[in-house]
């Protein structure tokens, strides 16, 4: 294979980072767990000069090589779909996604995605991030609306996925959640990782990854809270999960809180419904976005309103319309 085919990794344990190998790995090579042990699998891993074993432990200090082969070749449809594009330069692009839309294709559904959306609106997107993912540096549920930073070249994106391995992007949701928070200022600290029943959920696990949420209070209403929160590391699902944990669950959110407004007792029952009704998706929108330039180092800072729907539903549940 020559130089041109792969890229070479000296990766440095660091204080914090113990773990076995392959876990290792996928989070400094954003990758998959499964992707990780392929690469031990071909040979391409080395721990302090050995072939690596996927489930050996990694301790501080430990220096580990490891080469990856290039990207396949992306042959994505481009697709003519709308897509709000709130900046773009040489090297990134911004996108404000809508709800409803898959952020790549995957197996069973390799269209009508925001990637493919991509591939038709920015003609200099490069293959990096895999076949099925071209700068994608991370992605939002498709229920979920808001700001989305994409990759153009390579640089750019192991820069910003470094930046968001080191909590250097800045990430600010807005939900609402049913109930109310018992303080007005929460960190959520508990480990994601598959639900052992449903291998289609995520769950607070203690073999999961870690992560980390903040929740804050802006407003109080009748049945519901509206919340800014603060998303300090990105695991699948994370938000949704960890306010499900604490018994807040995401109004709307047909995975972790179906159906949670018709357990509510009392006379004001009948307004979480009709909340319900009125949100139709879960209130989860990406609201703010802020990094450096991955090559200039400029700070960059976006921010998207809540879309039409969600800001219709919240001005019902704040008494401002019928």
């Amino acid at each position: 294979m020559s130089n041109v085919d792969v890229s070479s990794y000296e990766l440095v344990v660091a204080p914090g980072e113990e773990n076995r190998l392959d876990s290792f790995l996928a989070g400094r090579l954003d990758c998959s767990r499964t992707r990780a042990q392929k690469l031990l699998a071909k040979g391409l891993v080395t721990v302090d000069g050995r072939a690596g074993k996927k489930s050996e432990p990694v301790t501080e200090g430990m220096v580990i090589h490891a080469t990856v082969p290039a990207p396949e070749s992306v042959d994505i449809e481009a697709e003519d779909l709308p897509l709000e594009i709130v900046y773009q330069d040489d090297a990134i692009v911004v996108v404000n996604k809508a709800a409803g839309m898959v952020v790549h294709p995957a197996p069973g559904h390799r269209s009508g995605t925001m990637v493919n959306a991509l591939m038709y609106h920015v003609r200099d997107l490069s293959g990096v991030g895999g076949r099925l993912r071209p700068g994608i540096v991370h992605r939002l549920d498709r229920g979920t609306s808001g700001l989305l930073v994409v990759a153009k070249n390579d640089v750019a994106h192991h820069t910003l996925s470094d930046a968001l391995k080191l909590r250097k992007v800045k990430r600010l949701y807005q939900a609402a959640v049913w109930g109310h928070l018992s303080e007005p200022l929460l960190t959520i600290e508990a480990p994601i990782g598959r639900d052992a029943r449903d291998r289609k959920r995520m769950a607070v696990s203690e073999d999961g990854r870690p992560a980390l949420t903040r929740a804050k209070v802006t407003e109080r209403w009748e049945r519901a809270d509206f919340l800014s929160v603060a998303l300090k590391t990105g695991r699948t699902h994370q938000i949704r999960v960890h306010l499900t944990h604490i018994g807040h669950p995401v109004v709307g959110d047909p995975v972790y809180g179906l159906g949670w407004e018709r357990g509510m007792g009392g006379p004001t029952q009948s307004w979480a419904v009709k909340l319900s009704k009125k949100v139709g998706r879960q209130f989860l929108h990406a609201a703010e976005l802020a990094f450096d330039h991955p090559v200039t180092g400029q700070p960059m800072h976006f921010e998207a309103p809540l879309p039409d729907d969600l800001a219709a539903a919240a001005a019902w549940a704040r008494g401002e319309a019928e």
